[in-house]
């Protein structure tokens, strides 16, 4: 089953939002479906980002992960370069167009 990863850089947060809160909401927006692999919160020029793997039958359902978590990131914080990628060997890379059968 291929991999995907979504990141995003996360900065000020929102009312009422707690940091300790943004990595396991991101993590359960995406465990609510599809399997987990991996997530992580670090620094990258300067700015916290989230990154979350998991698994996904094609590039479609990768894109509807993605959005919930990019969707619960913005809920909570403001969010910049949110990008999804799929996993093809040991190389990252845009999943293929919309339409593009898998």
């Amino acid at each position: 089953m291929p991999s995907y990863r979504v990141t995003a850089h996360v900065g000020l947060l929102r009312p009422g939002t707690s940091a300790p809160d943004v990595l396991p909401e991101a993590v359960a927006a995406a465990r609510a479906l599809a399997t987990v692999e991996a997530f992580d919160v670090g620094v990258v020029r300067g700015q916290a980002r989230v990154t979350v793997r998991f698994e996904a039958d094609h590039d479609t359902a990768a894109r509807r992960v993605g959005r919930a978590v990019l969707e619960r990131l913005d809920d909570l914080a403001d969010i910049s370069d949110g990008r999804l990628v799929r996993r093809y060997g040991n190389r990252w890379y845009p999943p293929r167009p919309p339409g593009h059968r898998d």
